[in-house]
């Protein structure tokens, strides 16, 4: 038993040192989180400098920094020295001091109490006197001048001593070019189909060495410049073909790929997903999402990390996130909406996710998936109608014992291919209940017990009743509406306002069905039952309730159909729209709703517009809501006499169009508030995708591979539209600036 359980078990932890050496990709970026560089494996100690200058200095950009009294004055950090000092200079969230990257990186030498412990341990946090940083730089010689250089040598392939003593020539290069080529061309393919690596066993008398290696080995039977320098033609040494290659080659493709979308975002507003899944290996994930408004006007949702969580605490996803934002160098302040399930951890209004983000940045509204509600509104109607609730019962009944044995699944196939053969001359097909039906008399007949006999004849008398006909009738029609809503929802693109349009059409479907569509629902129910033989109900006969025959209903069939079960399930389905869609009347979107291009912006309020603005602090100041409210006036009059803005349908629209018409430009403030809402999540569909696309990528057969792999590979996998656009070129580079290579390129 114990052999079967070895991939559910969880690595020993290792030593201190062994530890530093597999954590490197988990490293702390916020400089206050830092511990001293000596303390690092010695083995380990240029990788971990280079791990820290691959990725640049912790800068914040777009952050809104902590205001203290310096000199009698309220000061803070300056976002432009970002730019004066963009090497070296990083700033803290968490001690809201500013610290030196050069200096931390070679500081030991210097020892505790010196004079750069201000800018590596303390923190420099004096936004009166700027000049201080200035002086930090210094003559030429100084410390700080001096770590920059170590840093410039370090990043520099071919400085150190190893590299002098072997010097390669061009050819020798050459072959190393082509042969790491040839892995990032396989490690691609591997990544863009979500395939595995490694090999049970890779030894070279193995039949089977594993998707990578027998893709390096298709590739050299195809090309003989690569087959001279790959495999057996390569240095021993030197192959690229080990696990620590593919997977710094595969963090490679994840690293340039999140860069990308970094740079997407640019550091503006962005709103933000998340939600957990357990893996196939038990292990809590936590899937984030971002959700933002590019330089065309488009909206993406672009899938950024997957993170192991110890437990699904609100306290412990914040921490996530906290580390991920700091990683790529971005401020939670910069968030404008939160979009997660209904679990108390993430949206509870004082201790969920929702709550502890809201306290960094009043802005970020939070809105509960509409996906995830529509589904409640669905489930509720199972659970809280008696009659409905025993169809759905019986429906997966009857589904389990077709499909209990391959021998039903092959009757039902063969009743099919007859009734499709014999199809009725007026193109209509029999439905799937006839050939249910033929499965359930073969197992009433020849069944293998008593107990599946008598099951079969229940399921039998029940879909042959009056009862089953009138609900699935019903049910049909309902989850017909609601589906085209959730399909919609799961646009990434869609935007909340026409969200909201979708949800109020539905919801007046559901209406207009309960009004008017008794009658059309009675000649389908009739319809139903004459082509499959089955006794129809007098509606004016008194009802009989089959649960307790004796008791007298005193209505009729009619009435009790009617009334007691369409009505009560519309109205059931109803109430749980306006429960649970409840957006919709917040004051937020109620003046969002002004933007509309609908119409020719016939919802168009400028006062509420200028209220909408005030949701929004950070992004209007005082004097810009000024400039707002006259900007408002002659933007729409603008629009409005624009042939080209007559016919848009949504926000998405309007917001690409202003930026094809370059009107976004005329009208900046307009569009600020705009992307604002656009920007506010529908639904966590994406987030939803991503553990698909995660079950696909680990499985039982792969439920091993480690969280940070899983991650790089994820993304690549995910994001396949980004991924196609990094080049070999950009991952070499960024595979040689990993670490010490044998060859320098």
């Amino acid at each position: 038993m114990e052999k079967f359980l070895i991939p559910l078990k969880r690595k020993t932890p290792p030593s201190s040192s062994q530890s530093d050496i597999d954590d490197l990709d988990y490293l702390p970026w916020d400089p206050a989180d830092r511990k001293r560089i000596s303390e690092y494996h010695a083995n380990q100690i240029n990788e971990v400098i280079r791990k820290y200058l691959t990725i640049s200095p912790c800068q914040p950009r777009g952050h809104i920094f902590k205001q203290s009294l310096k000199g009698g004055v309220l000061r803070r950090f300056n976002h432009a020295w970002f730019d004066q000092y963009q090497n070296w200079l990083e700033y803290s969230v968490k001690k809201d001091a500013a610290f030196c990257l050069c200096c931390y990186l070679f500081r030991d030498n210097a020892g505790k109490g010196g004079r750069n412990d201000a800018w590596t341990i303390d923190g420099f946090s004096s936004w009166n006197k700027p000049k201080n940083i200035s002086e930090h730089i210094g003559d030429v010689n100084n410390f700080h001048n001096n770590a920059v250089m170590k840093c410039q040598n370090l990043m520099k392939e071919g400085q150190s001593i190893k590299d002098a003593l072997h010097k390669q020539d061009d050819i020798t290069k050459n072959e190393y070019r082509i042969r790491l080529n040839a892995s990032i061309d396989a490690s691609r393919f591997l990544l863009r189909q979500g395939l595995p690596f490694r090999g049970h066993e890779e030894k070279d008398e193995s039949a089977n060495n594993g998707n990578f290696v027998e893709l390096l080995k298709y590739t050299a039977e195809q090309n003989k410049v690569v087959s001279k320098v790959v495999l057996g033609n390569a240095p021993g040494n030197n192959q690229m073909t080990s696990p620590k290659i593919q997977k710094d080659i595969v963090h490679c493709f994840a690293e340039e790929l999140v860069k990308s979308i970094i740079e997407e975002i640019d550091h503006d507003v962005f709103g933000l997903l998340v939600d957990e899944s357990a893996d196939d290996s038990y292990k809590e994930q936590m899937a984030v999402v971002f959700r933002f408004v590019d330089k065309s006007g488009i909206v993406k949702e672009r899938f950024i990390s997957l993170t192991h969580v110890s437990d699904t605490s609100s306290s412990t996803l914040k921490s996530a996130i906290d580390s991920l934002f700091a990683k790529h160098g971005l401020s939670i302040t910069k968030l404008r909406g939160q979009g997660y399930e209904g679990a108390s951890n993430m949206k509870g209004e004082f201790n969920g996710l929702r709550s502890l983000i809201s306290k960094e940045s009043t802005s970020a509204y939070y809105v509960h998936c509409f996906a995830h509600q529509l589904q409640l509104v669905v489930v509720a109607v199972a659970k809280k109608h008696f009659d409905v609730g025993d169809f759905f019962d019986m429906i997966s009944l009857l589904l389990n014992e077709v499909g209990a044995s391959c021998k039903r699944k092959d009757l039902l196939r063969e009743s099919q291919k007859e009734i499709i053969e014999k199809e009725v001359d007026d193109g209509e097909r029999k439905t799937g209940k006839g050939l249910n039906q033929d499965v359930l008399k073969c197992v009433q007949k020849d069944g293998q017990d008593d107990s599946k006999k008598r099951q079969a004849y229940g399921l039998l008398r029940y879909v042959n009743s009056f009862d089953f006909v009138f609900y699935l009738q019903v049910m049909v029609h309902l989850l017909g509406v609601t589906n085209s809503l959730s399909l919609s929802l799961q646009n990434r693109d869609q935007d909340i306002l026409n969200a909201m349009s979708l949800v109020k059409s539905t919801r007046n479907q559901l209406q207009k069905f309960r009004d008017d569509g008794w009658s059309s629902l009675m000649i389908k129910v009739s319809s139903f039952c004459k082509k499959h033989n089955i006794e129809e109900l007098d509606k004016d006969d008194v009802f009989i309730d089959l649960k307790n025959p004796r008791r007298k209903t005193g209505v009729t069939n009619g009435h009790h159909y009617k009334v007691n079960c369409l009505y009560a399930i519309l109205d059931l389905q109803l109430q749980e729209f306006n429960d649970r869609f409840n957006e919709v009347n917040t004051e937020l979107l109620i003046c969002a709703v002004s933007l509309s291009p609908i119409d020719s912006f016939s919802q168009f309020n400028n006062s509420r517009l200028m209220r909408l603005a005030t949701f929004y602090p950070y992004d209007f100041s005082h004097g810009e809501c000024i400039s707002l409210e006259q900007q408002l006036d002659t933007y729409i009059d603008n629009i409005r006499s624009d042939d080209r803005f007559i016919h848009l349908e949504d926000l998405g629209e309007l917001a690409r169009t202003l930026v094809k018409t370059q009107k976004y430009m005329s009208f900046p403030l307009v569009y600020r508030l705009l992307k604002l809402i656009l920007i506010l999540p529908v639904a966590t569909a994406t987030v939803e995708r991503s553990f698909s696309a995660m079950k696909i990528v680990k499985t039982d057969r792969r439920n091993r591979i480690g969280d940070h792999f899983l991650n790089d590979c994820l993304i690549c996998f995910i994001e396949k539209d980004v991924f196609k656009k990094i080049t070999n070129e950009t991952v070499m580079k960024r595979f040689q600036n990993m670490k010490d290579r044998r060859i320098v390129l």
